[in-house]
């Protein structure tokens, strides 16, 4: 069978990676790739974005399935596209996917249906925000409503981070939102106290299957200093989702979330991603959804997967997950992100990248902003890299990882040295 994967990140690298094994794939084609799946003797690249052209390729070559990874296709409808036009595809469809890209959707939504999460206000007017800003005090938190790249939250610990931004969000736009129709919004809510934990799960539309959980770092710097990013790391398993924290997810938060969308007519397929804040009981709060798997924590989710990703995929959109049980590497997964100068406001690019090794079987260097120039691999965004390693502890998967960290280069690299330091504390 022939796979698409549509992206360019290092959650579609691995995706396509993981796809790849599957002794029923014949090609994995990734839409538009990088670097790193350029240099894949497995992985062929197709320097395609537009939703129509991807289905007319779909088409052509006869692809049996479909796996979208970024938001923003999922935003523009390339669900609906593809299902439209009778092609196999796994994501969430336009209408779904709102629970990403409008994060006052998303709030409203949890309100109706009692999922546990901060409570807050929606904003269009600068004045009214700073207003209750000025109101409920610091520490508060800031959210763009549209898609930024996963850099549209500001955890304000002062009111004047708190009302800068609200005017980069509702004035400026610094970050790069994509405005959602009405123009630009700003979510404000409380500040939750706890500890972030990622939680992804595969639906089809009735039927949920958990995948590993993991933990993202993302802060820029160690000790979870510095601003808000995309993510600079991630490890699985989080050992903060204990058993019964995991229990009260899947019953307060994912099940009522599936069960919510198919009861206002819009039922979920796809990977449903939920950003978890757990305070000190256990109980779980939802922080955002996002409607893909989450970047980083693709990367070593897919290094402990043991299952036939492609059996998977193909359950998911026959609507059949109940029938699934997942296999895991009992060893821990801990990726490092090795991010552009200047990220994550202004990344630079062009830097070459040097010292790239093979993969391993128990370190894969995942690429994510890369580019294949003239026999050269260089940085073409903000995160560059995701070095990747397996250990039997979250110290020696740390380890693994830097250690390989430690022979590429690119001038004005940044990385953090503490990744997995939440789980060594415990």
């Amino acid at each position: 069978m022939k796979v698409l994967v549509i992206g360019s990140g290092g959650r579609e690298h691995a995706l396509a990676w993981k796809l790849a094994q599957s002794p029923k794939v014949q090609k994995v084609y990734v839409a538009p790739g990088n670097g790193g799946t350029a240099l894949d003797q497995r992985l062929h690249n197709v320097a395609i974005t537009d939703p129509q052209a991807l289905a007319d390729f779909a088409e052509a070559e006869k692809i049996g399935v479909t796996v979208v990874g970024p938001e923003a296709p999922l935003a523009a409808g390339v669900v609906d596209l593809f299902r439209n036009r009778g092609l196999r595809i796994f994501g969430p469809t336009r209408a779904a996917a709102q629970l990403e890209s409008s994060k006052a959707f998303a709030k409203d939504f949890m309100r109706r249906h009692k999922i546990p999460t901060a409570a807050y206000e929606t904003f269009t007017d600068a004045q009214a925000a700073h207003a209750y800003v000025d109101r409920i005090g610091a520490p508060i938190v800031v959210k763009a409503d549209g898609l930024a790249a996963g850099k549209g939250v500001v955890v304000a610990m002062t009111l004047a981070e708190a009302h800068e931004a609200v005017d980069w969000m509702l004035l400026d736009n610094k970050l790069g939102v994509q405005h959602n129709d009405g123009g630009a919004r700003v979510v404000i809510e409380e500040f939750l106290q706890g500890e972030e934990a990622s939680f992804i799960v595969l639906c089809d539309g009735k039927n949920v299957l958990a995948l590993a959980t993991s933990q993202d770092h993302k802060r820029l710097l160690d000790a979870d200093q510095g601003p808000n990013t995309g993510g600079m790391g991630a490890y699985s398993p989080a050992p903060v989702v204990t058993p019964n924290v995991h229990g009260r997810a899947m019953q307060e938060i994912i099940l009522p979330t599936i069960a919510g969308m198919a009861r206002d007519g819009i039922p979920y397929t796809g990977f449903l991603y939920a950003g978890l804040m757990i305070d000190a009981s256990g109980q779980p709060k939802t922080l955002e959804f996002n409607c893909r798997m989450g970047d980083p924590e693709t990367q070593p989710i897919m290094m402990r997967l043991k299952s036939d990703l492609l059996d998977v995929m193909l359950a998911a959109t026959d609507g059949t997950l109940d029938k699934v049980e997942l296999q895991w590497d009992r060893r821990v997964a801990l990726g490092v992100v090795m991010a552009a100068h200047g990220y994550p406001l202004d990344p630079r690019k062009g830097d070459v990248i040097t010292g790239l090794p093979a993969e391993q079987p128990d370190a894969v260097v995942f690429h994510a902003g890369t580019a294949s120039e003239g026999g050269q691999t260089r940085s073409s965004g903000g995160r560059v890299l995701c070095v990747t390693a397996l250990g039997d502890s979250v110290r020696t998967a740390q380890q693994r990882a830097y250690q390989v960290l430690q022979g590429i280069h690119f001038d004005g690299m940044q990385f953090r040295g503490d990744i997995g330091f939440r789980a060594l504390k415990r």
